[in-house]
């Protein structure tokens, strides 16, 4: 398979619970945060909240919240697709995507022998301390619209702190190079659905 550690995240390829193939390259031109969250975690509220403000914030501008339901901490997300759909849709009310379990068994996992290829590859680019383990839920990564990692942010640190715009303006005039392009246009291409966290549900991570 080659060297794989870091790739771009526009490079994944991740299954939805029919077994589809959902290439991560049609948030290409978009800003994402990606993170593993769990629902029974201390920090579930105040990262929910705060996802859920930043997203509304920043939605129509071209930036995306990825969230993989990781049981891997503490056991604090067992429970199964339709409970983690539910529970993000009403009561954190998730309107981005929310990535589902592939099963009762299996989970996405972060760290360890079987972690997601798309874990061992945004730790790759951005280790901290610690070397590059994950170490509890709520771990976020901030991607550029060019599908790389900007930022790795621990579980302490809430998302409205996260400087989105900031990367949102720099990215802009990176990505389009021209001076007076319709902001807009950056923010257009995937459709936004009421509850992502319903409609976009990956059975598991692929290469």
């Amino acid at each position: 398979m080659g060297n794989q550690s870091i790739k771009c995240v526009h490079d994944f390829t991740v299954k939805d619970a029919k077994g589809n193939d959902i290439n991560l390259g049609q948030y290409k031109g978009k800003v994402l945060l990606i993170v593993n969250v769990a629902s029974q975690c201390g920090y579930s509220d105040i990262n929910y909240s705060e996802m859920a403000q930043l997203y509304e914030k920043y939605r129509e501008q071209g930036f995306e919240i990825l969230a993989f339901p990781c049981n891997q901490f503490g056991a604090q997300e067992p429970g199964t697709d339709e409970e983690i759909q539910d529970l993000a849709c009403n009561r954190f009310q998730a309107e981005y995507p929310v990535f589902a379990k592939a099963g009762a068994r299996i989970t996405v996992n972060v760290n360890g022998d079987k972690q997601a290829p798309l874990y061992k590859s945004l730790k790759s680019s951005k280790s901290r301390l610690f070397r590059d383990s994950i170490k509890w839920n709520f771990t976020k990564f901030l991607i550029d619209k060019e599908g790389n990692v900007v930022e790795r942010y621990s579980h302490s640190t809430n998302p409205l702190s996260i400087e989105v715009g900031q990367v949102l303006t720099d990215t802009l005039f990176q990505f389009h190079g021209v001076a007076g392009q319709d902001k807009g246009a950056a923010g257009r291409g995937l459709n936004q659905k009421t509850c992502k966290a319903e409609e976009n549900l990956p059975a598991s991570l692929g290469t």
